[in-house]
């Protein structure tokens, strides 16, 4: 069964970093377009970042640009974000998700066909 899980989450200070792991089972990831998104309290989930395969491109949501980074290790079938400098508003569920028949720069998390459960991200102000 095909699995992501994410890693990594916990309750940091303003200003803090983190740096969020999902690791791939089942299959092998290395060929999808990946991504990050995330569900603040009481709002929709939106898409922060995206890598295509080979780390040929990437891409931010303009609210973490500059501050998150997102990589991958196909050889561990893993993806990470890096986070900086964080701020309470980046408060939210972080989940990472798999396009396995990418046709562009996926945003739209309904073009995403694999999802991992989530990693809580609080950021105390």
């Amino acid at each position: 069964q095909e699995q992501l899980i994410e890693s990594g989450g916990a309750l940091v200070r303003a200003g803090d970093s983190l740096k969020l792991s999902c690791v791939g089972s089942g299959r092998t990831f290395s060929g999808d377009l990946m991504g990050w998104f995330r569900q603040a309290p009481g709002k929709d989930r939106e898409f922060v970042a995206g890598i295509t395969w080979g780390s040929m491109i990437i891409y931010y949501a303009d609210t973490v640009k500059g501050r998150f980074f997102i990589s991958r290790d196909d050889a561990k079938n893993a993806l990470y974000l890096e986070m900086n400098n964080l701020q309470p508003e980046d408060t939210a569920v972080y989940c990472c998700a798999s396009d396995a028949d990418a046709q562009g720069l996926s945003r739209l998390e309904s073009l995403f066909d694999y999802w991992g459960r989530g990693t809580q991200v609080t950021v105390s102000s």
